[in-house]
């Protein structure tokens, strides 16, 4: 742990730690919106999605230590590429109505294995998930997920708008932000270290998605989730609401998930899943989690009052530990504000590295532990809004 990489409403910071005092070490695009910012462990690059409001979505890259960046190659959507734009409407004799495709935000970056050089991706909205094996110099949307049949199957040859017969199971998400669609997203990717052909991918509204031979094939993985909202809650195979996705780096059998509707646990690599909320302890509702990298019991999250009320749980900041698969909760409070407390923590703000951890929130405050969260310091009070949190 020496740096924590934050994408916030006004650019990307980079912070050094350095005389057991963290300093910015980096303030890259200025006043531009990042959705997601990180640094790829096998070649030290940065890399930041942008969301301009003007020039739209695009991947910045710097090679030489955050110093200088530029533009990676562009993702963009084949042409042809479509998707049914609304579950919800009667689709009527013609079949449902279909959008072309177009980034509406490029949501999360991930990085391939160590044996895979060059090897990375990046997930968006509306659900698509691109993959470079160039080191970003270009990216190809991975067509098997998105012609998955769960998405309405293979619409490139769709005409008049319609696609008769079809269905859409993946719902949509408002992070779009002002485009006004309600598209899917892929935010999470979760690549297994000891088989990088193995990776997992959370959407929303679609649930858990993974595949063991490279993309080459997919499958749901949301045996034991309850589909909040749904009539027949517990037995739907698409349309979770996951908010992210993290498993144990040395022990992947062990996979968690803040879901809208709670917190859930696997032990079987999700095959199947258990909720283990503790509603006295106040956790439930939340959009991060983090997961110990050695014990895959381990695991943090920030919880959040209600979707309603996206402040801290009874305006009384914690961080919620379970070192026991979820079987017990510990309330970590010592250092955070336990009043007035109106900050909301997005899906990518927290994360972990050995025994420290980081978390940023939307009204611009940075606290780190560096005890397993026992005990929490501020970093600063006057940052942007902060959309992610990376150690490196």
């Amino acid at each position: 742990m020496s740096e924590i990489i934050l994408g916030t409403r006004k650019g990307t910071i980079i912070l050094h730690k350095r005389d057991g005092s963290w300093r910015e070490k980096t303030h890259a695009h200025q006043g531009t919106n990042v959705a997601y910012a990180d640094k790829d462990p096998r070649t030290g690059n940065y890399w930041s999605a942008l969301d301009h409001g003007h020039w739209g979505s695009k991947m910045s890259r710097s090679t030489d230590d955050g110093q200088t960046w530029a533009d990676a190659g562009q993702i963009k959507y084949p042409e042809g590429s479509k998707y049914i734009e609304s579950p919800f409407t009667d689709p009527g004799p013609e079949g449902p109505a279909v959008r072309e495709a177009k980034v509406l935000k490029l949501w999360v970056i991930g990085f391939g294995g160590d044996n895979q050089p060059g090897r990375l991706y990046c997930g968006t909205i509306p659900g698509g998930l691109f993959v470079s094996n160039d080191n970003g110099e270009s990216w190809e949307l991975n067509r098997n997920l998105w012609n998955d049949e769960s998405r309405g199957g293979d619409l490139f040859n769709s005409s008049n708008g319609r696609a008769p017969g079809k269905r859409q199971l993946w719902f949509g998400t408002p992070a779009s932000g002002e485009s006004g669609e309600f598209a899917a997203g892929i935010h999470s990717i979760a690549v297994n270290p000891q088989n990088p052909s193995h990776y997992m991918l959370a959407v929303s509204c679609a649930g858990v998605v993974e595949t063991q031979d490279d993309g080459q094939t997919w499958r749901p993985r949301n045996k034991g989730i309850k589909a909040f909202g749904m009539p027949n809650p517990e037995d739907v195979e698409w349309g979770h609401d996951v908010h992210f996705l993290d498993i144990c780096k040395n022990d992947p059998r062990h996979v968690w998930h803040q879901n809208h509707g709670g917190v859930y646990y696997s032990n079987d690599g999700a095959e199947s899943w258990t909720c283990v909320d503790d509603k006295d302890k106040g956790v439930h509702f939340g959009w991060p989690i983090a997961v110990d990298a050695n014990d895959g019991r381990t695991a943090w999250i920030v919880p959040q009052q209600s979707d309603q009320a996206r402040l801290a749980v009874d305006r009384s900041l914690f961080v919620g530990r379970t070192e026991d698969g979820g079987k017990s909760w510990k309330q970590l409070r010592k250092g955070l504000p336990q009043e007035n407390a109106f900050d909301t923590v997005y899906r990518h703000c927290l994360d972990n590295s050995n025994d420290a951890l980081a978390f940023g929130t939307t009204n611009g405050n940075l606290y780190v532990s560096e005890d397993r969260g026992d005990s929490w310091y501020t970093i600063g009070t006057n940052f942007p809004p902060i959309h992610s949190v990376r150690f490196a």
